[in-house]
């Protein structure tokens, strides 16, 4: 039984994103540019809204986008590892207590506002210092 998750294992880890992620949690604004195939051409395409959900499963890792468009609103669930995604930007941290952003639905307008998350002052000296 070993044998076989190991194998397992080496596959999902074959799968595996090789650049690098940046570091984002649950409440962060990113700007996700997905590549889009039309033809014999391709092109990438911004996605940008907040951070709901996070799937931490290896190579099954996902993370769930909310954005409004046109007053309705949209989520796209992104593989983390998917050769489709061609860069992650971190736009603005938030500031959130819940691991699911599900609520999120239901609030419009200022309500589903997120309060930006800043960096303690122990942490910016701390920052500066090594930098």
């Amino acid at each position: 039984m070993s044998d076989v998750v190991t194998a397992i294992q080496g596959i999902e880890n074959a799968q595996l994103r090789k650049s690098p992620m940046p570091a984002f949690r649950v409440g962060d604004t990113v700007r996700v540019w997905v590549l889009i195939k039309e033809g014999d051409k391709e092109r990438s395409q911004a996605f940008e809204g907040v951070v709901i959900k996070r799937h931490h499963h290896g190579a099954r890792s996902s993370f769930t986008v909310r954005k409004i468009s046109y007053g309705v609103g949209v989520e796209r669930i992104f593989p983390s590892h998917s050769p489709r995604i061609d860069r992650v930007e971190v736009v603005s941290r938030g500031d959130v207590r819940r691991a699911r952003l599900y609520y999120l639905r239901q609030l419009s307008g200022k309500a589903a506002r997120i309060k930006e998350r800043t960096m303690s002052q122990a942490k910016t000296v701390a920052g500066d210092a090594s930098a």
